[in-house]
Formats: structure tokens, C-alpha cells, sequence
């Protein structure tokens, strides 16, 4: 067979890929405003809230189910809100978001959070 050639490309090795986790880390810390930080921190634990509820659904019980429904639909929706007002006050994002201010943003976001919220609430019967 003529026609048939074998790859040459290898894998990273562990140690090329601890480098590269490595570099990213360290340069999130230095060039991600606090502001971000801070989002992406709250957006983690809203992830990992969200995996917990899911896990104890499977693991546990479900036994009020609208119960679970309605904490994992508000990890999602607030995942949701949260990932775009991050967007929204990223000064990257800047061109995008021309007309929109960050005070702006987070009020749309507070104001989304509510009404969420509410809906979840009332979900709870």
C-alpha cells in the first residue's frame, strides 16, 4: 500500500503539558484584572454546587424532585448570568459592549438574579 503513511506526531509528554498549565496559570494571575478573578471565582463555585446537587441526586436520593430541579436550574441560570456579565465588564470585550457600562451590567445582572430566583421559588411550590 502505497498510500498509507503513519503519523508522526507523539503526544505531549506529562512534563510539556505541566508547563503548559503552568504558563497559563501564571498568566492568568498576572494579566486577569481583580474584577474577573473574582467572577471566575464565583462562577467555579456555582459549578461546583451545581455538581454537588447533581451528585447527591444520583448518589443519595431524589426524593423531592421539583427540589432538585429547581437548585440545579438556578446553578445553571445563575452560571448563565454570571458568564455574561463577565463578558460584559471584560475590558477585552470593550468593542462589543460599547453602550453598555459596567454599573449597567451588573444591574442587569443583579435585576436577572432576581427574577431567576423568583421563578425558582415559585418552582419550589
Amino acid at each position: 500500500m502505497a498510500g498509507s503513511k503513519s503519523s508522526s506526531k507523539t503526544p505531549p509528554t506529562s512534563s510539556e503539558t505541566s508547563v503548559a498549565v503552568s504558563t497559563l496559570w501564571k498568566s492568568y494571575l498576572d494579566q486577569t484584572p481583580d474584577r474577573l478573578k473574582f467572577i471566575d471565582a464565583f462562577l467555579s463555585f456555582i459549578v461546583l454546587s451545581g455538581v454537588l446537587q447533581f451528585a447527591y441526586c444520583v448518589l443519595v436520593t431524589n426524593y423531592p424532585f421539583n427540589a432538585f430541579l429547581a437548585g440545579f436550574a438556578s446553578s445553571v441560570g445563575q452560571f448563565v448570568l454570571t458568564a455574561s456579565l463577565r463578558a460584559q465588564v471584560n475590558p477585552e470585550n470593550r468593542s462589543e459592549f460599547k453602550d453598555v457600562s459596567p454599573e449597567r451590567a451588573f444591574a442587569d445582572f443583579a435585576l436577572g438574579s432576581i427574577v431567576l430566583h423568583f421563578f425558582v421559588f415559585n418552582f419550589l411550590g
